[in-house]
């Protein structure tokens, strides 16, 4: 689902994108803000506890030096100093006789490759001195001053903020694998969506559906629109089939069934377009029932209906699949062979349909009747090299077989600068 330029050119995020972003600040907030609350709480346990641990050491100190400081002895209460604080997290121990004055000292050496944030760290972080008396039998024989070092502090304090980090960053994969699903629960069905709508408004594809969705209200949703695409497939048939309707109704006799004269002369003017351009021949039978009015006005409408439903049959079972026969009207028909060889071969096919119309029709009332033809044949290019005059031409013709007393059939007369054809080829026969 690619996003769509709004009027001023920018791009508008997809829905995609605005997820994403939801669950990745979502993630990253609740990991800093649950990271930092740990640190906090981290810190000042951390505090409690050097200041316990350093009280702890102080005591552990004064048993150790107490028999150095009673005899005064420097070296040995160095000695012990030492021997506890270069195990443990101390930065200072001092110790002073009864005057003050200073009998033992440890100290640890300072790390330069932390001192950029050591010393600020210290100052914050870093518990007070310590300072207790050194007691002997009851009496204070001397006093000893501790300082706890932040190295240790530091040190713990950067491994929490390392595992916090660690975690912001597992939880920001685990977050975006989950945000993927989540995008392919919920985009997927909304792009399948959009495509859908775009085929069926475009391509007016009303066949195509959207497939079930992991979640509810989208696969709801599909349902429903799933459920709207067939309404609108159902209406689409029923208008199409409408208009196919129309369209034969338009184009046909409701009587017979035959294409009616708009239709036969689109059908003719594109037949004579195609003959021009491949030298063939184009033949029209104008015909018309001699008995039909007789039979219509004696016996009655059902009668002359059933004369012309007769003919319409019997003519259009005389023709090649090429060939086209109307009802112009009336008692009145035409016939269209396309390509045709010659002249003779409209004569005949004329003969065979007289021949046909010879044989008795079955009126409603039981009763039956012969109802002949007369037939006009005009040939183009031989008689007119258009629809209209090639019309005109097996009209006059069909008039021409009328005077002959009906139950016949004429041919119009050539015109003087009809063109000449090439011989007929086999492909161009019936």
């Amino acid at each position: 689902m690619t996003s769509k330029p709004t009027s001023s050119g920018s791009r508008l995020p997809t829905l995609r994108d605005a997820l994403h972003r939801a669950q990745v600040s979502v993630t990253v907030l609740a990991v800093g803000l649950v990271g930092l609350v740990l640190t906090v709480m981290g810190l000042v346990a951390l505090r409690a506890y050097a200041e316990h641990n350093t009280g702890l050491i102080a005591r552990s100190m004064l048993y150790t030096v107490e028999a150095s400081v009673v005899f005064h002895d420097g070296p040995a209460a160095r000695d012990a100093l030492a021997l506890i604080a270069t195990t443990e997290g101390v930065g200072t121990a001092v110790v002073f006789d009864t005057d003050g004055l200073v009998l033992a000292q440890w100290s640890r050496p300072p790390d330069t490759s932390l001192a950029w944030i050591q010393q600020p760290f210290e100052r914050i972080f870093t518990p007070p001195p310590i300072v207790t008396p050194i007691v002997h039998r009851g009496h204070t024989v001397g006093t000893l001053l501790l300082t706890s070092h932040p190295g240790s502090m530091l040190a713990f304090l950067l491994k929490g903020v390392a595992g916090v980090l660690a975690c912001l960053l597992a939880s920001a994969m685990l977050a975006r694998a989950i945000a993927r699903r989540t995008f392919e629960d919920i985009v997927e069905p909304l792009r399948n969506l959009a495509h859908v709508a775009h085929a069926v408004r475009n391509e007016r594809a009303f066949g195509v559906r959207l497939p079930p969705a992991e979640i509810a209200e989208l696969n709801a949703l599909g349902e429903d629109f799933n459920a709207l695409l067939d309404e609108l497939q159902a209406w689409q048939s029923q208008l199409q089939h409408e208009n196919a309707k129309l369209a034969h109704k338009a184009a046909h006799d409701s009587l017979t069934g035959l294409p009616n004269r708009a239709h036969f002369e689109e059908r003719l003017e594109q037949a004579i377009r195609d003959a021009t351009v491949l030298h063939q021949r184009v033949a029209v039978l104008f015909i018309d029932s001699d008995r039909f009015k007789e039979i219509n006005d004696q016996q009655g409408h059902a009668s002359g209906d059933a004369v012309l439903i007769h003919t319409a049959a019997r003519v259009r079972n005389l023709l090649r699949e090429s060939d086209l026969v109307a009802r112009l009207g009336g008692d009145e028909f035409a016939v269209m062979l396309a390509p045709v060889r010659d002249t003779d071969t409209a004569r005949r096919l004329a003969e065979a349909i007289l021949e046909s119309m010879r044989k008795p029709i079955r009126l409603p009332g039981g009763t039956e009747a012969v109802s002949s033809l007369s037939i006009g044949i005009a040939v183009y290019p031989d008689h007119a090299t258009n629809v209209r005059d090639l019309f005109d031409a097996a009209d006059a013709a069909m008039y021409g077989a009328k005077r002959l007393g009906g139950d016949s059939q004429a041919s119009a007369q050539a015109t003087p600068a009809a063109p000449t054809l090439p011989p007929y080829s086999k492909e161009m026969s019936s």
